[in-house]
């Protein structure tokens, strides 16, 4: 966990390993574009501005709304170069109708859309808005660097899922952003305003920046603006409490979790996320709507014998 001013105020494990934020970069990609202008001179809504934040379930809702981002800029579909993945919502049914999901499906379709808005404002050609060393991608390290403290040369590039390039810095660096997302005053009045909109954007909409039954789409819902919850692939989420959340006079912060082997069975990330927060002071009455997510929980073998228990084991350490 760490303040806007970058502080560490705690910490399980080694808070300077840097680590790929995968998806929980978006709101930080996002910004960018709100702040270039692009997003508002193509008349994106708050709604399109979450979806931006997305990693979301590719239901019908969630594809329309990015439909309407590419109306809105005047792109089409076959401009998404993220390409596609079965869809955690509709999968099923896509594949009995016969159907291709389609880009507009893809998980990051609404940040992709993005990046496609701020292309055409840039002026750019549409096949390169992810070139890495292009003016889109630039501007996006530039920003994503400032938010974390940290020049651009020190971050870490790779290559995401989606295509997209994606970012590697400390945990503390990502925690801090995330911070200064929540609390943005110590940052210029312009860079300010944008982050509340990208706030109160994922606040308002969790239901389009994840899906039903997800992780962050419920943290949010439960906690009722107070807490900003963006996960990303390969056992990353990221946490943003705005100030009062940990109880009266608390001040904002940021908390970056990566799990170390990626927990790819989904196990662990909710249930360390989750007692987390509770350390670090989140209500007990917020976090108790996620119980079903929590440690600890029965580990069955396949004769449906219990042989275990999972939970999780760590007290977060405050420096002195």
């Amino acid at each position: 966990m760490a303040d806007p001013a970058g502080r560490l105020l705690a910490a399980w494990g080694d808070p300077e390993t840097a680590t790929f934020l995968r998806s929980s970069a978006k709101p930080f990609q996002a910004l960018a574009v709100l702040e270039s202008g692009a997003a508002d001179h193509f008349g994106l809504t708050p709604e399109q501005l979450a979806l931006m934040c997305a990693s979301h379930s590719g239901t019908d809702a969630h594809a329309e709304g990015v439909a309407g981002m590419l109306a809105a800029i005047g792109v089409a579909e076959g401009d998404l170069l993220c390409g596609t993945h079965p869809p955690l919502d509709v999968a099923r049914r896509l594949e009995a109708a016969g159907t291709d999901p389609g880009p507009l499906r893809h998980n990051c379709s609404g940040k992709h859309a993005g990046m496609l808005a701020l292309s055409e404002f840039l002026k750019q050609k549409r096949q390169v808005y992810l070139d890495q060393d292009g003016p889109v991608q630039q501007l996006i390290l530039r920003v994503f660097a400032e938010m974390c403290g940290v020049k651009p040369e020190q971050v870490g590039l790779g290559t995401d899922g989606c295509s997209a390039p994606n970012f590697s810095v400390p945990l503390r660096a990502a925690a801090s952003a995330y911070a200064r997302l929540m609390d943005p005053a110590g940052l210029p009045k312009k860079r300010a305003a944008v982050c509340s909109r990208i706030r109160a954007a994922m606040t308002t909409y969790p239901e389009l920046v994840g899906g039903p039954g997800r992780f962050d789409t419920r943290l949010m819902q439960a906690c009722q603006g107070r807490v900003l919850s963006k996960g990303g692939a390969e056992g990353y989420q990221a946490f943003g409490l705005s100030a009062g959340a940990r109880g009266p006079g608390s001040p904002a912060c940021g908390v970056a979790i990566k799990i170390s082997d990626g927990d790819r069975s989904g196990r662990a990330v909710a249930a360390v996320g989750l007692e987390a927060l509770s350390q670090l002071g989140i209500p007990l009455d917020e976090l108790k709507q996620l119980q079903d997510l929590a440690s600890p929980r029965a580990v069955q073998n396949n004769r449906g014998l219990l042989v275990g228990e999972m939970r999780a084991c760590f007290h977060l350490e405050r420096p002195e």
